[in-house]
């Protein structure tokens, strides 16, 4: 069987390395906020060449934290892609705030720039870029938007931890960026986990506190605050894993081009690459008319695909978006993941190559009974 994800295969090749430091956190006593989260938060700080890096509880919390840290809430309105995870729309409800949902380019996937002016009203306060699939949205277009405007700009990160934009680490452009350290990410701990970024030292000291309780450091709660705390096992993991970043990176990168190499040629849309950035293919994403026949047939042949996403967040019951998200509304059915992630191996690859060709070069009723 061939998985769309596979996050043991990213635990493996450092097994002993990270049993090691479970081993040691687990003798050190202190299992909340010590060594390991001051370290790890230095230590991600300096990859990303920024001040100041925050841990906190998922990548959820990391939206969250930063938004309340900008007085972000009731009232106020947040654009975003309907076109993400369900975690960016849902951390903007949880502020209070409205989420106002822009289309996005039918070739990247990201946000629309031309789409998000037209949105913006005298209620907006931020615009959150979501860089999808490892892809770096268009910073240039939403960072004039947002100096024109007088907005927040807030960097989804959590599908592109090591990806770059300008020679710049994503997370580091806009006023804070938020990472995502779930299993399946490019830098994955061994449960959840985030991190909140920026430059502003007093805006630090501010999503520090706000999440503990609000905390001051004798324990007084300064102003409401949350309990989002990066405990020390998921740091000490991450710590092991942040040295191989852009070596899994840069793994990932190579397995698109095997694709990209094996798959030309065939009636399917392939990832597009944004001009001066560097892509780290969180996911490799493709796009065909007959995407559930193609999912089907490979998956009759073991090989299992995944959909990001089937259904856009402004349709979604819980958000019910205003207005039509028409190149959203397309290519969600139309588009799909091929198994990708560091160990997967060239010999899966080429089985997975060779099942899509198999497919576009067989007769209908030989497709449905392979």
């Amino acid at each position: 069987m061939i998985s769309c994800a596979y996050p043991k295969a990213q635990f493996l090749p450092h097994k002993d390395e990270i049993l090691a430091a479970i081993q040691s956190v687990l003798n050190s006593g202190n299992y909340i906020l010590g060594e390991e989260v001051s370290r790890f938060e230095t230590e991600f700080a300096q990859y990303l060449g920024i001040d100041n890096a925050i841990g906190c509880a998922s990548g959820t919390d990391a939206l969250v934290l930063a938004m309340r840290a900008l007085d972000i809430g009731p009232g106020h309105e947040v654009i975003v892609p309907s076109h993400t995870a369900t975690a960016t729309v849902a951390a903007v409800a949880q502020t209070g705030a409205t989420p106002v949902f822009a289309d996005i380019d039918p070739d990247l996937y990201t946000l629309d720039v031309s789409a998000v002016d037209a949105v913006c009203t005298n209620k907006t306060k931020a615009i959150i870029a979501v860089h999808l699939y490892g892809q770096a949205a268009d910073l240039d277009g939403l960072l004039a938007i947002t100096k024109r405007r007088g907005l927040f700009l807030f960097e989804d990160c959590a599908q592109s931890t090591g990806a770059s934009f300008h020679d710049r680490k994503l997370g580091t452009m806009g006023d804070i960026g938020c990472f995502s350290f779930f299993p399946t990410k490019n830098l994955g701990a061994l449960g959840d986990g985030g991190a909140v970024v920026c430059s502003d030292n007093a805006l630090a000291a501010r999503i520090r506190r706000l999440r503990q309780y609000g905390w001051d450091d004798n324990r007084l709660s300064l102003e409401p605050g949350m309990n989002s705390r990066l405990d020390e096992l998921q740091a000490a993991i991450l710590r092991v894993k942040l040295p191989r970043l852009d070596a899994d990176n840069a793994e990932r990168r190579e397995q698109a081009e095997y694709y990209r190499t094996g798959l030309a040629g065939l009636p399917i849309g392939l990832p597009s690459e944004r001009d001066d950035a560097l892509h780290v293919y969180h996911l490799f994403v493709i796009r065909t008319q007959d995407r559930d026949g193609l999912i089907q047939y490979l998956k009759q042949k073991d090989i299992f695909a995944g959909i990001h996403y089937a259904v856009p967040a402004h349709l979604m019951p819980s958000f019910k978006g205003k207005g039509r998200l028409p190149v959203t509304e397309k290519i969600v059915n139309e588009i799909f993941s091929l198994p990708l992630y560091p160990g997967l191996g060239e010999l899966a690859q080429s089985k997975v190559v060779s099942a899509v060709r198999g497919f576009f070069s067989c007769s209908p009723s030989h497709c449905a009974n392979p």
